[in-house]
Formats: structure tokens, C-alpha cells, sequence
């Protein structure tokens, strides 16, 4: 279904995005949130696309996935909720602290061998807690957590050093370039540091889009299909409990998917159809409408996606108007917005 041949490395260019998503306030619109689109057939080509999908870009988090396929094609031997936590942008609660002390165990390691940054919970309600409990941040606590645990699990495993995991020279960060460029079919256009201190690959959006189905569609019981099977099994684990990129998942069935900061979705279903949606802005509120828009266009039932058209805008505490795609990637008309 998919070429593994490697392109070259996408350009470094200022992207040509486009409006994805109006604010609609009264039946005017208030605001614009550019950004750009792309929707892959089962076949692997792309069916839709709107801005600029080729241009180099910053997936963050939206990698995670790949980033814990290559951990396990590196011998990493977790599965179900543990490996689903090594793939997330966790929420900070218990589950997914004590979650990472046992990964850490499983390593012989403790809190101490993690170089993420220190952090409050990701979840307000969570944070707020902890704020009131006067708790300072940890590493447990920060959102990449998982991921850095089963980092240096695999370290272990491979007789790796600890000392500088994070640096990209090192042959932990070697193996997981080559698995990003292998799945997204394309070369790094460069490296530079995530917000929790590990490497970050650019790549295009089309790259992870490709990325996404490679792993929805690999064979049962490979490294890809491991990871998808854990993140849809335990979709909580690998975000929170409310998180939007759960719910998703558990409204679509069989969908993989997974955000990132900065405004970046990736989704795919287990025939190859997949999504992935980057907003210029960055703004949280544009990222899951537009999804579901993408979605429907790649042929998911608009009726599972009805809860993910997007927040109200309130006036006086009522909603006046609504976040809706725009009607280059969504024509129909939300009447709730007019």
C-alpha cells in the first residue's frame, strides 16, 4: 500500500497556510485561524488538502506515536496501558505518575535517571490541586514523562548510556531518527529541542499524516501495531481523563490519534485513511473542529463526530456563535452558528 522509499528532507520555507477554521460571533465573522490540511485515501494518496502540506514543520507531541514505535522495534517490552503512557502527553494524574515509576522500575532506574523538565500536572484541575496541596513540580508530574521513562528502560535494554539521552548524537535519539524518517517516508529537515528537553524532528505534515498510516495499517503483532492497539485500548492512559483526543477515539472506532502543542492533530484509521491538521496559531480551540472536518472529508461518519464541531463563543454567558471550519474544508453550513 505504502512506498518505503525515503524522500528527500521536505523545505524550510515559510508555510503557504490557508483559512482552516472562522469564529463566528452573531452570524459575522469575528476571526480567522489559518493553518493547513491534509486527508490520506486508503490507497496512501492524498484526497484533500488545503494550505501548505509540504512544508517543513514541528509535529511535537502529534510524533509521540512514532517516537514509541521505534522504542519498541528497540526492544522495549511494555504493552497495554504502559506502552499507551510511553506514547503521551499525559495529564499528571496518579494513574499516569505511577505509571511512570513502574516503567522506571521495570528499569531499575528511578526519578532521579529522568531529564524532562520539572512540571506542574498538564490538567488544570489536576494542577490546581496540586497548587493548593502546595506540591512542587517533578518530572513525574510533566506531561512527557512516559515517554522519558521508557527511554531509558530501552537504554537499558540495549546497553546504552544514560548519561546524555536526550542529546541526538546519542544512539537512542539515532535509532528513533531513523524509524521518524522511515515511517514518514521522507528525510529530517532538522532537529532542535521539544518543550520537555528531548529532541524534535521536522518533517512535512504529509510526512506524518504517512507516518500515522503506516502505523494503523502494519500487521498485527509488529512494533506499529502494538503501539496503535495500546493507545486505542487505553486512549485515558495516553492523555487524561476529559481529554478531547480520547474521546475521539473512543466515538470513531478503530481510530488512532494523537495532538500536539502548537495546534497539530494526526488521526488514522486501521484501512490507511488518515488526517492531519496543523494550525498556524497555534490555537487549541481550531485544532479539534477542524479534525472532525477532516475526518468527515476522509469519510468518517459526521454523526460520530457531531461533539468535536467545536467550542461556543458566549455572549453573556450564552453562545452567540461557534468555532467552525471553514467552508473550503467543511461546506455545510452549522446552522447553531449563523
Amino acid at each position: 500500500m505504502f512506498s518505503s522509499s525515503v524522500a528527500d528532507a521536505p523545505l524550510i520555507r515559510e508555510p503557504l497556510h490557508a483559512p482552516v477554521a472562522h469564529l463566528i460571533r452573531g452570524g459575522v465573522v469575528e476571526g480567522i485561524h489559518y493553518g493547513s490540511v491534509v486527508v490520506l485515501g486508503t490507497d496512501g494518496k492524498v484526497d484533500f488538502q488545503l494550505g501548505d502540506i509540504e512544508a517543513a514543520f514541528y509535529p511535537r507531541s502529534a510524533l509521540k506515536p512514532v517516537q514509541a514505535v521505534a522504542l519498541v522495534r528497540a526492544g522495549l517490552p511494555l504493552d497495554g496501558e504502559l506502552l499507551s503512557l510511553t506514547a503521551a502527553s499525559h495529564s499528571g494524574e496518579e494513574r499516569h505518575l505511577a505509571g511512570t515509576r513502574r516503567i522506571l522500575e521495570l528499569a531499575g532506574l528511578t526519578e532521579d535517571h529522568l531529564r524532562n523538565v520539572p512540571d506542574l500536572p498538564f490538567d488544570p484541575v489536576v494542577r490546581d490541586t496540586w497548587v493548593r496541596e502546595d506540591r512542587p513540580p517533578s518530572r513525574l508530574a510533566q506531561n512527557c514523562s512516559g515517554k522519558h521513562a521508557a527511554m531509558l528502560y530501552t537504554c537499558v535494554l540495549n546497553d546504552w548510556p544514560l548519561e546524555g539521552y536526550l542529546d541526538p548524537a546519542h544512539p537512542l535519539q539515532q535509532a528513533i531518527a531513523e524509524i521518524v524518517e522511515d515511517l514518514t517516508g521522507q528525510r529530517i529537515a532538522r532537529v532542535t529541542v521539544d518543550g520537555c528537553g528531548a529532541p524534535l524532528f521536522s518533517v512535512s505534515l504529509h510526512g506524518l499524516a504517512r507516518a500515522a498510516a503506516r502505523v494503523t495499517t502494519a500487521a498485527p503483532g509488529t512494533p506499529e501495531a502494538r503501539v496503535a492497539d495500546a493507545m486505542r485500548a487505553h486512549a485515558e492512559m495516553a492523555s487524561g481523563s476529559g481529554r478531547d483526543v480520547a474521546a475521539l477515539m473512543r466515538a470513531v472506532p478503530g481510530l488512532l490519534a494523537k495532538d500536539g502543542f502548537e495546534g497539530v492533530q494526526v488521526a488514522a484509521l486501521p484501512d490507511g485513511r488518515a488526517v492531519a491538521v496543523k494550525i498556524a496559531d497555534g490555537a487549541n480551540r481550531a485544532r479539534i473542529p477542524v479534525a472532525a472536518a477532516a475526518l468527515a472529508r476522509a469519510g468518517v461518519d459526521p454523526a460520530a463526530l457531531a461533539e468535536f464541531r467545536g467550542e461556543a463563543l458566549l455572549g453573556g454567558g450564552q453562545p452567540v456563535g461557534c468555532v467552525r471550519p471553514a467552508r473550503s474544508l467543511d461546506p455545510v453550513v452549522v446552522q447553531a452558528c449563523a
